[in-house]
């Protein structure tokens, strides 16, 4: 089992002496290789020849060159297996068993444990499955190597009782489940792990005694939370990554305490705002990246006096004022992408020069040469350009760049060919790929204005399609076009359904100010070290860009065209005074005389009355909090919603500049799109899609004949389409959103059934407080929050809770509010968690759906449901996890919540307090609607049914209103 050998054994020369091998570490290597497929060992106990410390175990009448024992047991008569050992340690152990990357396959031999006197055990990239034994521990392991393996299950509790280990390194696996407390009491461990796994939970507190750590790795996981602030105490760390997980904001002060630091990767992080942490005691470090984390304010000074700082990415956060010089030294191993509220960074688009022949359509083997495939001629890209380069081509008809460094392979490689000699079908550029470790992207330069269809090529050529470690790789990635997000956690091999295969992604986009531009990035998601380390990022082969419209140059002179293309680099100056208009550009206050010069996406009232039959009562279709919502026809046949605000009072005003801020900003599938608006005198009109299918609430608990029947498959599309709407507000916009008021009522259906979220009415900003205090609590009862009901307290938590509810109504077809089975449940939410106790969950189930139902997926999403309504918000699900939960590809462990008529459990504390202290205040304000109003509200799609109640008054005096 050593290197370049599969089903043999290499040897070495020995001395004769033979002394008893223990029979215990007999049965133990004998049994590992019976439940090992590729392993034939013949075991003795007079294996072990040459005695004392250092011995060599002799297997089929031949020396095993990286076996050893030590025979100085009882008198140098008993000999004990000593090492199973990894090259990172040579030199540190005498004696070594050695099975890496040597495609072992077959379940995880439990026996292994049984061989106490184990030092190290290495079985790096092999093909091994199952679980890990609980009988590792106690023993003398010092170095446990399991990356790149198919292991499953959770990590046994039973490994924190190895006090002797010093390194655990469990990465590129598919272990689940939280981390285990008892990985604390490894007090000598100094390298841990644990990346590319689906690990769940928050990070355990007994983590706050590994003080010898030097390497922490926690990347692509699901673990939720804050950052501990005990990551303080691990003052010798060396490198510490935290990318691409579930995790919560802020980056915690002690980070500062951490000066021995080379290498810290902390991104995607979920919350609100965050300000740039304090780094300027970690003097030692050399590659720094807090991509995706919201942080606002300015790049501190400070950091030019890291001098040995090397990498700097801050791709994708708010931050503001000028770039200095100093940062600009950075050159070549800089990402500030989008990292930038303001005009401090100029985008790529805004330097070109534009063509006196704009480009109509575009077509790019991405990794490969130029040439013809499939009819079409595609430009070549081979140039072998790496390290956060920005490369103009074809005379600037089209530019790409890539940004960061492989982890592990600094000399990694930016172009991928067909390394496995895989069978590939389809055009040729499937055989090349263009590569990137952190952000690449592609530009189609002085493109016409115009929508146009985008066709992204993916083939994954760098994995092997066979029972091999090489096999093991997982690339993920997420994929923007125009600054959208089309795809999230991206995975090729998945998506085309095996690797060498093609897969293509299409998307219609419009072009406004002359570029269009691709963006693929990597989250921390995935495999890093399969087959080798450097190993991930995004993949691309082809690129298409055409046109959806006739070519608008006809009939028009060369200047003409120049000057169509250049003008329309001037959209670019309208959106940002657009914006400044509204105060997201450091404005506050906004007239309306203000509004009244704000024309994108402008409506006329002539044409909202002609659409409207001049606010006819009979296209009435709803009523809310801001006024009524009528059905419209435009002259060119499109059916839209017009939302009429009250124009009573400055409120209106004001709430519609929040509104039109926010939801302008926002484009997402299952987000309701807003059109446009209209402002003429007091009238303040949003003007949005038409919803075919009205409310969720309607379609679930309507009258019997507005009602829908809704098959399994058509609920499971709806809990997904609200789960993926919320990830987006929370987490994927550049605005971050909590929407405070999800419920049935603000979920709207199209004509396919598909779900959008309505109503930002109630949506405010994040802003740069971690939680916020209210004084003023907008939300409907039933559907809030504990911490958010009783105290005001607000995190996108608040949205999770309320989603929770919201997916139980779905699975059951009941009313949250309204359903009583026994007079002791107060809500649904109640009899489901009695029900789970009793472990009964699925007679929650909607009887119209009969057994026509998939019992596996109800189980989780009702499992799910009560997982985000457990009363602690930090051990609710971050939205994008629930929409991995929803899609399978992470597993739920939802904490059983037990209720007794004596509970202090904070949710049903709160369903008390809600329902005895705000009984009038809802009364008061249901009665004030006429009967009319009260049915439409109910039953409408366009409602702002909330009530807003009164948080105590000792929060008053310091509480921030949101």
């Amino acid at each position: 089992l050593v290197t370049g050998y599969r089903n043999k054994l290499s040897f070495i020369n020995a001395c004769a002496k033979a002394i008893d091998l223990c029979r215990v570490a007999v049965k133990a290597l004998q049994a590992i290789s019976d439940k090992l497929e590729n392993v034939n060992w013949q075991v003795t106990e007079r294996s072990c020849t040459d005695g004392g410390f250092g011995g060599q175990i002799s297997i089929n009448d031949d020396i095993m060159k990286n076996v050893t024992c030590n025979c100085t047991f009882q008198n140098n008569t008993v000999c004990h297996v000593d090492n199973m050992y990894d090259e990172l340690c040579q030199g540190y152990f005498l004696e070594i068993i050695f099975l890496k990357g040597q495609n072992i396959s077959g379940v995880f031999p439990s026996e292994f444990g049984n061989l106490t006197q184990l030092k190290v055990l290495d079985l790096t990239r092999n093909y091994l499955n199952g679980s890990l034994p609980t009988n590792f521990g106690p023993n003398s392991l010092v170095v446990l190597s399991l990356l790149g393996n198919r292991l499953s299950g959770p990590i046994p509790t039973e490994i924190g009782d190895i006090a002797s280990l010093e390194e655990l390194v469990l990465e590129c696996n598919q272990l689940v489940g939280p981390l285990p407390p008892s990985l604390g009491n490894l007090s000598k461990l100094h390298r841990l792990l644990l990346s590319a796994n689906n690990f769940t939970g928050t990070i355990p507190e007994t983590f706050s005694k590994l003080k010898n750590l030097t390497d922490f790795r926690i990347d692509g996981s699901s673990l939720s939370g804050p950052i501990p602030s005990f990551i303080g105490n691990w003052t010798k760390l060396d490198r510490l990554d935290m990318q691409g997980t579930s995790m919560e904001g802020p980056i915690p002060p002690t980070i500062s305490q951490l000066k021995l630091l080379t290498e810290l990767r902390i991104t995607d992080l979920n919350g609100p705002n965050m300000t740039f942490p304090d780094l300027k005691d970690l003097k030692n470090l050399k590659r720094l990246d807090l991509s995706f984390n919201m942080l606002t304010g300015s790049i501190p000074d400070s950091i030019q006096d890291l001098n040995k700082l090397d990498y700097l990415f801050l791709t994708n956060n708010s931050l503001s004022g000028q770039i200095q010089d100093w940062i600009l030294s950075f050159r070549n191993n800089m990402n500030l992408a989008s990292s930038h509220s303001s005009s401090a960074v100029t985008s790529p688009s805004g330097t070109f020069l534009v063509q006196e022949n704009p480009n109509k359509s575009l077509f790019i083997n991405c990794g490969g040469d130029q040439g013809e495939f499939e009819g079409i001629n595609y430009v070549g890209d081979l140039q072998q350009d790496g390290i956060s380069n920005f490369i103009l081509r074809n005379e600037g008809q089209w530019a790409y760049s890539s940004t960061g460094v492989y982890l592990g392979n600094a000399n990694g490689n930016y172009i991928a060919q067909n390394t496995f000699s895989l069978n590939i079908s389809g055009p040729e550029y499937y055989q090349n790929a263009r590569l990137s470790p952190l952000s690449l992207n592609y530009y189609g330069l002085c493109m016409p204005k115009g929508n146009y269809k985008v066709k992204l090529h993916f083939a994954e050529i760098m994995f092997s399609d066979d029972r091999t470690f090489t096999s093991l790789g997982r690339r993920i990635f997420d994929v923007s076009v125009q600054g959208f997000r089309y795809l999230k956690d991206f995975n090729i091999v998945e998506a085309a359904g095996g690797v060498g295969k093609g897969i293509t992604k299409e998307f219609d986009v419009d072009v406004d100010d002359s570029t269009l531009e691709i963006h693929l990035y990597w989250a921390g998601k995935g495999t890093t070290a399969i087959p080798d380390r450097g190993v991930y990022g995004p993949l691309i082969s082809a690129i298409e860009m055409i046109p959806n419209f006739e070519n608008p140059s006809k009939g028009l002179s060369a200047g003409a065209i120049v000057g169509i293309v250049a003008a329309s680099c001037g959209l670019v100056i309208l959106i940002l005074v657009a914006l400044w208009k509204m105060g997201f550009l450091g404005r506050k206050d906004t007239t309306d005389k203000e509004l009244l010069d704000m024309k994108t996406g402008y409506f006329s009232l002539r044409q909202i009355k002609a659409a409207t039959n001049n606010f006819d009562p009979a296209n009435k279709i709803g009523e809310g909090g801001f006024g009524p919502v009528y059905k419209g026809v435009l002259s060119d046949g499109d059916v839209i919603a017009v939302k009429q605000l009250s124009s009573k009072s400055k409120q209106g005003n004001r709430e519609f500049v929040n509104e039109i801020g926010m939801i302008s900003a926002l484009q997402h599938p299952n987000l309701v799109k807003l059109y446009g608006c209209c402002i003429e005198g007091n009238q303040l009109l949003l003007i949005y899609e038409y919803m075919e299918n009205n409310s969720l609430a309607r379609a679930l608990f309507g009258e019997e004949e507005q009602k829908l029947h809704l098959e399994w498959p058509t609920r499971m599309k709806i809990c997904m389409g609200i789960a993926r709407g919320l990830a987006y507000l929370h987490e994927e916009s550049r605005l971050k959103i909590v929407h405070r008021d999800i419920k049935a009522t603000n979920v709207l259906l199209d004509k396919d059934l598909n779900a959008k979220i309505s109503d930002f009415g109630l949506a405010k900003l994040d802003e740069e407080e971690n939680t916020h205090i209210s004084t003023r609590i907008a939300g409907t009862i039933g559907y809030m929050a504990p911490e958010y009901a009783m105290r005001g307290y607000l995190t996108d938590k608040a949205d999770v809770y309320s989603f929770g509810i919201v997916a139980l109504e779905i699975v059951s077809g009941k009313s949250n509010t309204k359903y009583r089975p026994k007079e002791e449940f107060v809500y649904l939410l109640d009899w489901a968690y009695v029900l789970q106790e009793q472990g009964n969950l699925l007679e929650l189930m909607d009887t119209s759906l009969g057994s026509k139902y998939s019992h596996e997926e109800a189980m989780r999403v009702l499992s799910l449901a009560l997982l985000c309504t457990n009363p602690s918000p930090t051990l609710r699900p971050s939205m994008s996890s629930v929409v991995s939960m929803l899609e399978g590809k992470s597993p739920i462990q939802a904490p059983v919540i037990m209720h007794n008529e004596n509970s202090q459990d904070a949710r049903f504390k709160a369903f008390e307090l809600l329902s005895q202290d705000s009984q009038t205040l809802a009364s008061s304000a249901y009665s004030q609607l006429s009967v009319e109003q009260r049915h439409k509200s109910e039953d409408g799609p366009w409602v702002d049914s909330s009530i807003s109640l009164p948080s105590g008054d000792y929060y008053s005096s310091t509480s921030k209103l949101v």
